[in-house]
């Protein structure tokens, strides 16, 4: 008997659906016609273990138990999902062959390889197992990848790799949370002061911000335009570029500060000669910009929407698992593999016959047409997120479901239209010594443009010029500006600082070692993160901006800087690639990281939290109250639980994913 093991239920009815009927629903898995058996996992039937499952003594918190390292890990079953992994159990030992569905990123790779070794496996049967990746769960997909089984052995790195973070989390997480909210205790705080590989940097990234915004002094300072005239009579304006001469009156972003400078030049210019040393026009092509990756489509939907990266994920999941509109959407990759683009044709014709006002660009749409997003090298475990070749009717989608559906149906047609094109033209000149530069910006072709925003031509023209000819400057302007602060983050760009975290990395040898791609958690985790920094009250929202609160500030104000910047987090997922990669090991991970903690622990003995904080305790849940016979009453407003009967069923619903 083949046993297929899916992530969800959901999964599991998708690859049951292309496989030989009759079908028989059985309790936590559905038979074949052939005999063959599809079973699921519900999320995460495992979690480690706590500290008291290791040490009883563990359970209260005290700061010499610390830190609390595992010599050898445990997994316990989650005790809403019991069941299920009863039912798994029976199947492994029943089956003949094994094939791990679980989803096509680290985490999905885990969490099913976890599963068949905790209910022990044989050793052959781990060996020879099959990996199925589906990141679309319509029939036709499913089947292409169920014709595609890759041993299970290939993806090994993969999940060692999660296996590490997952480790790597538990350790710091439990560590230096429980050894910074012992010394908010001392201060009669009495909420957690929870501490994280990922979320107290990004934490830290808004308290800094917020502090940049608090301190900032607005400055003035000081631009020149000069008014170029021709032979012609024709006008145009040039912009003064400093020389270097001029950096002791200028600020690091090379803005001059000094009036007088400015006024000098503008009485030095007037009436003078300009002399045109260069002029160079290029046609330049824009492509349409990729398909989304999940952080991308967050940051595009909190711009364009203002919808949170938890809300985008939420309906993200439904438009895959419910509506089988969109593949995979917990995907890190904006790019497609090459044999996707056969399928060009018929992802178009869904995407118009489901969204009649997107027909109106099928004239400037060529489905022949390859953009870069095609490219095997650039994709892994799973590809960009696009739509799906199911037909639906839009109208049983709620508003959210919509506007995402179209969003990603958008940017996957434009990769079938005309690049953008417009001429560039810049004039170099000289006037009195100084340097001015004007620049002109005409648009010829519009291409994908009207498809993504409400582009119209942009026209800023030159007259026409030609090197040598007599130009004079009849005038200086000056302009007065002030510098503005930073603004607060908000959901878009706190979800773009994430993904470039390279930006915010403050050791510049750190900096050269990440690429571009590497980011601050992953697209599975992010908005998760964001959620539980609003949840632990550290974060709040003014509007659109995310602003720190004065627990969060209190908190990122005691920790060593090298736990609230992104630089240890970014070294961390720049080693965990490696280790994909085969390129470093398990221990070579570890081992530094839980000496670096020792010394983390250590040190936070001596932080002393402020006692303001005091005031700032969350106030505790009120008490239930009881019955003369000492059974809980239900408070004001709550529903009465149902009586219990002999036999209970564990829920089914899936376990919410840890951030």
């Amino acid at each position: 008997m083949i046993l297929y093991i899916a992530e969800k239920p959901s999964l599991a009815r998708a690859i049951a659906d292309v496989l030989p009927k009759p079908h028989k629903k059985q309790d936590g898995f559905i038979e074949l016609g052939n005999g063959d058996c599809v079973s699921w996992c519900l999320g995460h039937l495992l979690e480690l273990a706590d500290p008291a499952d290791y040490n009883p003594d563990f359970k209260p918190w005290r700061f010499e138990h610390l830190p609390i390292i595992p010599d050898e890990w445990k997994l316990k079953p989650r005790t809403q999902t019991r069941s299920q992994l009863t039912v798994l159990r029976r199947l492994i030992r029943q089956s003949k062959q094994l094939v791990h569905a679980g989803d096509p990123d680290r985490e999905g790779q885990l969490l099913v390889d976890e599963v068949i070794n905790y209910l022990g496996a044989s050793a052959t049967k781990k060996r020879t197992a099959q990996r199925v990746l589906i990141s679309d769960l319509n029939p036709k997909a499913v089947s292409s990848a169920l014709q595609n089984l890759k041993p299970n052995s290939d993806f090994i790195p993969l999940s060692v790799s999660a296996l590490a973070r997952s480790r790597a989390d538990w350790i710091y997480g439990i560590n230096m949370t429980r050894a910074y909210s012992i010394q908010g205790r001392k201060a009669g705080y009495q909420g957690v002061l929870s501490v994280g590989r990922v979320q107290t940097p990004l934490l830290g990234l808004v308290v800094r911000r917020d502090a940049e915004i608090e301190n900032f002094v607005s400055k003035p300072f000081y631009e020149v335009q000069a008014v170029i005239e021709t032979e012609a009579g024709e006008r145009f304006n040039a912009k003064w570029k400093p020389s270097d001469n001029c950096q002791p009156y200028q600020d690091d972003e090379g803005r001059v500060l000094n009036r007088k400078l400015a006024e000098t030049v503008i009485s030095r210019i007037k009436g003078q000669p300009a002399e045109l040393l260069s002029l160079t026009q290029k046609r330049k092509r824009e492509n349409a910009p990729l398909p989304f990756s999940l952080s991308s489509l967050q940051i595009e939907a909190a711009k364009r929407f203002g919808m949170s990266a938890k809300d985008v994920l939420d309906n993200c999941q439904k438009l895959y698992e419910r509506h089988k509109l969109l593949t995979y959407p917990r995907s890190d990759c904006r790019y497609l593999p090459e044999d996707h683009f056969t399928q060009a044709g018929e992802v178009i014709a869904s995407i118009t016959n489901n969204q009649p006002n997107l027909a109106e660009h099928l004239p400037q749409i060529d489905a022949g047409r390859r953009s870069a997003a095609w490219n095997n090298k650039k994709v892994s475990a799973h590809h960009a997120i696009i739509p799906t070749t199911r037909q639906a009717n839009l109208a049983s989608l709620n508003d959210a479901e919509r506007k995402l559906y179209t969003l990603v149906s958008r940017y996957y047609l434009a990769q079938f239209m005309p690049a953008y094109e417009y001429d560039d033209t810049r004039v170099d000149l000289r006037i009195a010594g100084g340097q001015f530069i004007a620049n002109a910006h005409q648009t010829k072709n519009l291409g994908w443009k009207p498809l993504l925003s409400d582009a119209a031509e942009k026209h800023s023209s030159l007259p026409v010029l030609q090197e040598g000819q007599p130009l004079t400057c009849i005038e200086g302007i000056l302009d007065e500006k002030n510098t503005q602060p930073p603004k607060h983050f908000t959901d878009a760009t706190l979800l773009a600082a994430m993904t470039g975290i390279g930006r915010y990395v403050t050791d510049p040898e750190i900096r050269k070692v990440l690429k571009e791609t590497d980011g601050l958690g992953t697209e599975a985790t992010r908005a998760g993160i964001i959620e539980l920094l609003f949840t632990r009250g550290f974060l709040n929202r003014e509007g659109k901006a995310i602003c720190s609160t004065e627990v969060g500030r209190a908190l990122i104000n005691c920790l060593p800087e090298s736990a609230t910047t992104p630089d240890m987090t970014a070294l961390w997922e720049s080693e965990l690639s490696r280790v994909c990669q085969q390129e470093a090991s398990y221990n070579s991970f570890m081992q530094p990281l839980t000496e670096r903690l020792k010394t983390l622990i250590a040190q936070s003995s001596q932080v002393v939290i402020p006692d303001t904080l005091k005031a700032l305790s969350p106030k505790p849940k009120p008490k239930r109250r009881t019955s003369r016979t000492g059974a809980r009453k239900p408070t004001t407003g709550a529903k009465r639980a149902p009586a219990k009967s002999k036999k209970t069923t564990p829920s089914r619903k899936p376990a919410s994913r840890k951030a």
